[in-house]
């Protein structure tokens, strides 16, 4: 083999690597943590794991089970590293004799797709009581979609450091209270129910629309959120839980259509309709329908709903934005959260016409709880645009632009700006 061709080799197992770390690291991680018992150790074997992937692939080829192989490696690395620390602590060396025990079974086991079902798991000790409301949220986001603790900050309007004193804090207290790794009995999973159909939400948006990076979607945090919401479902089939998955669905049937093949942003009404995929907005409003028959609507199953009239309706002209304006007013009396306000704002400005959505808008941008987030900056320059108020609009527009992370978002702001 020339240099050439070796190279070349080494460079595409570096770019398989790359893309296992991406689409594979929090399901290796979930289930090192089922193994081992300790967020830490596992997260030091994951690391292990890809590390010796790295230097032994390109010499050895790419197994035919990637993700057992870098359980098992993860894994092993663990044992070996419990054995170096065990001459301080004997318990460590009595854990690392249990754990070398499991050889034959982890074996037998490590590509079984049941360990899809160790993702759940992890979600549930992210989101135990034990924990503060807040750093459940940022483990969960952390330790199961593998969000970084700057990209939780941006979703929530804090810092990256703050972020992570919460996880530290969340971890040091799963280990002294020896939180255990499973899916709570079914009253127990009743309780942890709210915060964990939350989480998910939470994936699904960065996913949905990502809140920076050049790219509109990241479809990998999407998929993930889907396939929880259906694995919480058979679960246990909550209204909520169906009215979250179901709103997923209809909001994922326009991935294809949301971006111009440049990567560019395409707004609802700009969409081709044609390119929204019409077999899971069935799935969709089969789903949703099992919630409402359930006979218990949250706001999850109204924000379903919403997503169901703008799925079904042929032309973004046709919307039946007067039954839209109805659902979010019952949604505001179950959520009446800031986000919540703008959708409403700018359902009304299509009911009511623009000066009615402004002035609604106006309220959550001055000083109001939405003054530093840039879609609410951009709804409010683009009413200000439609009322040809132009100067107005345009410092809108660069407010908006100041706060916006995402390229094609900024890009999208720049045209408009450009435009006026």
């Amino acid at each position: 083999m020339s240099l050439r061709a070796a190279d070349a080799g080494a460079d595409a197992v570096a770019t398989r690597i790359d893309v296992l770390y991406r689409e594979e690291s929090r399901r290796v991680l979930a289930t090192l943590i089922r193994l081992l018992g300790d967020l830490d150790l596992a997260e030091e074997a994951l690391q292990d794991a890809f590390m010796t992937a790295a230097e032994r692939w390109p010499r050895d080829g790419v197994p035919a089970s990637p993700r057992a192989w870098l359980i098992s490696t993860g894994r092993f690395k663990a044992v070996d590293r419990l054995r170096r620390r065990a001459r301080f602590d004997a318990a460590l060396a009595a854990l690392a004799s249990r754990l070398d025990q499991k050889a034959t079974e982890m074996a037998e086991t490590a590509d079984d797709p049941g360990i899809e079902d160790d993702r759940l798991r992890l979600l549930f000790i992210c989101c135990h009581p034990s924990l503060p409301p807040d750093a459940q949220v940022a483990m969960a986001l952390r330790e199961v979609c593998g969000l970084t603790a700057e990209e939780i900050a941006r979703a929530f309007l804090t810092s990256g450091p703050t972020v992570a004193q919460r996880i530290v804090r969340a971890k040091a207290r799963i280990r002294s209270e020896r939180l255990r790794y499973e899916v709570p009995a079914p009253p127990e999973l009743q309780q942890r129910l709210g915060i964990v159909l939350h989480v998910i939400a939470l994936v699904f948006t960065e996913g949905y629309a990502a809140s920076f990076g050049a790219s509109v979607t990241r479809a990998d945090l999407a998929d993930e959120a889907i396939r929880l919401g259906r694995l919480l479902v058979d679960l246990l089939p909550d209204p909520e839980a169906l009215g979250l998955l179901a709103l997923m669905l209809f909001q994922d049937t326009r991935r294809a259509a949301r971006t111009a093949p440049d990567g560019d942003l395409v707004l609802l009404a700009d969409q081709d309709r044609a390119r929204w995929d019409r077999a899971r907005i069935a799935e969709a409003s089969a789903v949703l329908a099992r919630a409402v028959a359930a006979g218990r609507v949250g706001s999850f199953t109204l924000q379903a709903a919403i997503a169901e009239l703008h799925a079904v309706a042929p032309s973004a002209a046709a919307t039946d934005w007067g039954a839209i304006v109805g659902l979010y007013d019952l949604l505001v009396r179950l959520d009446p959260s800031a986000v919540v306000l703008l959708n409403r704002a700018v359902a009304v400005a299509e009911r009511d016409g623009p000066a009615a959505g402004l002035a609604l808008v106006v309220a959550l941008t001055d000083s109001g709880p939405l003054a530093g987030y840039h879609l609410a900056w951009s709804a409010r320059a683009d009413l200000l645009r439609r009322l040809g108020r132009h100067d107005e609009a345009r410092a809108a527009y660069a407010r908006a632009l100041d706060l916006a992370t995402q390229e094609p978002e900024r890009r999208f702001i720049e045209r408009r700006l450009a435009a006026l």
